[in-house]
């Protein structure tokens, strides 16, 4: 990229996380572009889609939160390393205005994309929560990432503390039978 274009790239990018900060996923592209100082032509030549330039302002958060599932793996109870990581998940993106709803309604044909990422990176966990028998086999990553998000969404005018009990609450009905069973007969 040449040094100009890099410049625009950077202005746009930073323009548009104070915007979708300030706004939401649909903040106005003109005022990001504006607040750039660049034309509407130059931002959608860098982002022909306002899928692909939130793809830029999430990516690097997203990445952080594939890489934090890497690190989980290792944990000993593959129940709990699934569910901390979908936490902190669902924190992170209540509190990051825009993340949920971008993930939400991403186009699902773009591979690549943050959705994408993250379920990717939740896979390992899940299937080791599979195979120790805590999570039902129908369970699939890609639900309990639209599951994680959904209540991102819904919670964010009350905090992540409201998102994390609600999290909770959901994911009591991802146990399996055997592993829910045996925690109302120890209760």
């Amino acid at each position: 990229m040449r040094a100009d274009a890099k410049r625009n790239y950077d202005l746009i990018v930073t323009a548009a996380s104070e915007a979708i900060a300030r706004d939401g996923a649909y903040a106005s592209l003109e005022e990001i572009a504006r607040s750039a100082g660049v034309g509407s032509a130059t931002l959608h030549r860098h982002f022909p889609t306002r899928w692909s330039l939130l793809q830029a302002v999430f990516g690097g958060c997203v990445r952080n939160l594939a890489a934090r599932a890497g690190d989980l793996l290792a944990a000993s109870d593959a129940l709990d390393a699934l569910t901390t990581w979908l936490h902190e998940v669902t924190a992170y993106a209540t509190t990051t205005r825009g993340l949920a709803d971008s993930l939400l309604n991403e186009p699902a044909e773009e591979s690549g994309t943050c959705g994408a990422t993250l379920v990717a990176a939740g896979e390992p966990l899940l299937r080791r929560a599979v195979d120790e028998g805590s999570v039902r086999p129908d369970i699939t990553m890609a639900d309990l990432m639209i599951l994680a998000n959904g209540i991102s969404l819904a919670a964010q005018p009350m905090g992540a503390a409201k998102a994390n009990q609600l999290l909770t609450l959901a994911l009591q009905g991802i146990g399996s039978a055997d592993r829910r069973e045996s925690v109302h007969k120890g209760s």
